[in-house]
């Protein structure tokens, strides 16, 4: 018996012991649907929970042959982009662990399929780092991807990984590109980078700003603006800054000239509300380009709903009113959609 052959004996009895974890299911629909499913969740870290796995157990049920299992390693641990960009060792562990579970459970219809070993062993051989890189595929087929936090909180800050009101608001964008094309965009809070990279990429700005004030996001923001092919430093239409929403001054907000200005996930924390009240009022009324002031969206998940209430009384002793945007997006990317998610746009 050659190497490995060794190590891939080695590796089924190491699965074998492993106490892998029975997570919920959803039903699915067709194969090119599904193939897809799995490749959108893998490389988001979407939760196990949420694959369609029982439409694989039914196809592994009715197919002699691994050929599902294979073209589901092709869209997600073998494919260019997981050798490039990969999920965490922990999470392609999991997901390779709860694939091989599901072929063993059928494998009286189907044949096994050494390569989910080989993965695997490479996996349980590499060694976990603090971050790891999350994807989003575009529409275009293209992908968004970000080195994220693996840990929710890390170096004092949440603006280390993505959120869903900042997907909420690209997949906005993405079926509104027109409010983009063409203009200077300023995003406030742009974290990782999520938001921002998606407008650039997708909806054609002539100028975008990608802001945040905490040392460690502005790096990790920097790093994957130019990760996505987005010059942070020296680029005529792509800048990163710091923006401290306390100092900033009308001189720096109308230098910028934003015609419109954009926020995700940027009202959780009741301490730190009146600063970005009193930023946005100076947004609209001391820094409007020639055409009149710019366009003020603003996406918030509501965790709490009181901290919410008071961000919009604020705004309204500010003199600042608001309306909901409402009507449905297009589900480009994989997130939690449980939670209530708010678009508002401000005015004065």
């Amino acid at each position: 018996m050659g190497k490995e052959e060794v190590n891939n004996v080695e590796t089924k009895h190491m699965f074998r012991m492993m106490n892998a974890q029975q997570p919920g299911e959803q039903t699915a629909g067709n194969k090119t649907d599904i193939l897809h499913d799995f490749q959108v969740s893998f490389f988001a870290m979407r939760r196990l929970a949420t694959f369609p796995w029982t439409f694989l157990e039914k196809e592994l049920g009715n197919d002699k042959t691994s050929e599902l299992i294979s073209d589901i390693l092709k869209q997600t641990c073998l494919h260019p982009l997981c050798q490039k960009h990969p999920p965490s060792v922990k999470y392609r562990r999991l997901f390779l662990t709860e694939l091989i579970r599901r072929q063993e459970a059928a494998e009286a219809e189907a044949e096994p399929l050494d390569e989910l070993y080989d993965a695997l062993g490479q996996v349980l051989g590499a060694e976990e780092g603090a971050e790891c890189y999350k994807s989003y595929i575009l529409p275009c087929g293209g992908a968004v991807s970000l080195l994220e936090s693996v840990a929710v909180i890390s170096e004092g800050t949440t603006g280390l990984v993505t959120w869903e009101a900042g997907l909420y608001l690209a997949e906005w964008a993405l079926d509104n590109q027109q409010a983009f094309s063409g203009r200077t965009v300023l995003e406030l809070g742009s974290g990782v980078g999520l938001t921002g990279i998606t407008v650039c990429r997708s909806c054609g700005p002539s100028r975008f700003v990608f802001s945040d004030c905490h040392r460690s996001v502005l790096q990790k923001l920097r790093d994957n603006v130019r990760l996505n092919g987005l010059d942070g430093r020296t680029g005529p239409g792509v800048r990163v800054e710091e923006l401290d929403w306390g100092a900033a001054t009308e001189e720096r907000l109308r230098e910028i000239g934003a015609n419109i200005v954009i926020a995700a996930d940027v009202v959780y924390d009741p301490d730190v509300i009146g600063c970005l009240v009193k930023l946005l009022s100076r947004i609209l009324r001391g820094s409007s380009p020639p055409e009149g002031p710019p366009e003020v969206l603003i996406s918030s998940t509501i965790r709490n709903p009181d901290t919410y209430n008071c961000f919009k009384l604020q705004l309204e002793s500010a003199g600042i009113s608001h309306h909901l945007i409402t009507g449905p997006v297009s589900h480009v990317f994989p997130y939690n959609r449980v939670s209530t998610i708010e678009l508002i746009k401000l005015y004065i």
